[in-house]
Formats: C-alpha cells, structure tokens, sequence
C-alpha cells in the first residue's frame, strides 16, 4: 500500500474517529485492510456531504428570518399609510405641515406661497411597520386670508396641534386619512379642526415577478 495514502488515511481517521477510539487501549489494533480504508473514506465523505446540507438549511433560514425583519412576508408584518386631506374652507391658508409616526418625523413642508394649500389630498408616508399601537403626531398652520366681513383675519396664523393612536395588525394595511376642516358655528381662531379616519385591509402579497403596489 502507498504509504502516502496511508499517512493521509491515519490523518483523517484521527480527525473522524472519537478521542476514545483514536487513543490506544493497551491491545495492538489490527491493521486495516483497502476495503476498510475505503469505507472509512466514503464515511468521511458523507460527513462533509452532510454538514454542507445543514450549512445550505441554516443559510436558508437565515434568508427567511432576514425576510420577516425587512417585512417581505406580509402575513408576519403590518403596512401603514397616512394621507392628508384639506377640506378648510378659502378664509384659511396651509403654510406648512408636519407629521410624526411615534416621534420620529415622516413630512415636514412649509410652502408660503400657497402651492401646499392646493393639494387636496396627498399621502404623507407609506411603509412598513411593526404590528401594534402606533402614534401619529400633526402639527399643521394656517394662514388667514379675509376679504369682505373676514378682511381681518388676513395676516393671522393658525396653528392646530393634535395626536392619534391606531392599532396596526399583522398582514393588514391601516390608512389613516387626517383631514382639516373649517368647524362651523366656532369663533374664527377655532375654526380650524382635525378629524382622524382609520381604515384598516388585508394586504395582498406582491405578484411573482413583479412588485408590490403601495395601497392607495
């Protein structure tokens, strides 16, 4: 037998075989035969064989678990969208708008010459977020504009505050439309209101070979 072959063979078995069956046990062991080294060596094989499938599944479910945090299963994570609404009346301007999900800012836009206050609705965020309650903070000002019996409300600022809670689900997109109205019946400086309107549906997994549309 090439003694290469059997310095490499005595080389893998050492590393195969348990401390207890590579130390000598005070009995001469009985030399091995060329059909036992060649089991030997395929069992070695099928070891390697094995530990790069458990790498493979290990390796997958990594990928998974990665999928879940980055939200690509919808059924695990939860989807928001917040979207504005102006329903003010022509007396009262919006200069600028600010809104925080949980403290974190999400829009912030001030615009004096009154382009912001043309936009009759438009969405302020969309995107992915734990399942659970959730705050969003506006912060939205109001610049008056009289003409006639309201001339002296020109020049004035409005400044409306408010918070809301929703409880977004797992698998679910929650819209929260806020909308600012003029409140009738008020003194000018309260006229200017918030209401929240939550809407809540099951999100539908993106299409295979394409991507996914954001809720509208």
């Amino acid at each position: 037998m090439n003694p290469h072959r059997t310095c490499r063979l005595a080389l893998l078995l050492a590393l195969a075989l348990p401390a207890s069956a590579a130390e000598p046990s005070g009995e001469a062991a009985p030399a091995l035969g060329d059909e036992q080294s060649e089991a030997q060596v395929r069992a070695l094989q099928e070891r390697v064989t094995d530990l790069k499938d458990r790498i493979f599944r290990t390796k997958a479910r990594l990928q998974h678990l990665q999928e879940l945090v980055l939200g690509g299963d919808v059924s695990a994570g939860a989807k928001a969208v917040l979207v504005h609404r102006n329903e003010m009346g022509s007396s009262y301007v919006l200069e600028s708008a600010a809104f925080a999900l949980d403290g974190a800012p999400v829009f912030t836009q001030v615009d004096a010459n009154g382009s912001l206050d043309r936009r009759e609705e438009f969405e302020v965020f969309s995107g992915r977020v734990d399942p659970g309650k959730h705050q969003l903070s506006v912060r939205l000002v109001y610049r008056g504009h009289g003409s006639g019996l309201f001339d002296y409300l020109e020049g004035y600022r409005f400044k409306v505050e408010s918070s809301y809670t929703f409880e977004a689900q797992a698998g679910s997109v929650s819209r929260v439309k806020l909308t600012g109205y003029e409140k009738q019946g008020a003194e000018p400086k309260d006229r200017p209101a918030l209401r929240f309107d939550l809407a809540t549906a099951r999100e539908e997994a993106p299409r295979a070979g394409g991507a996914g549309g954001d809720a509208r």
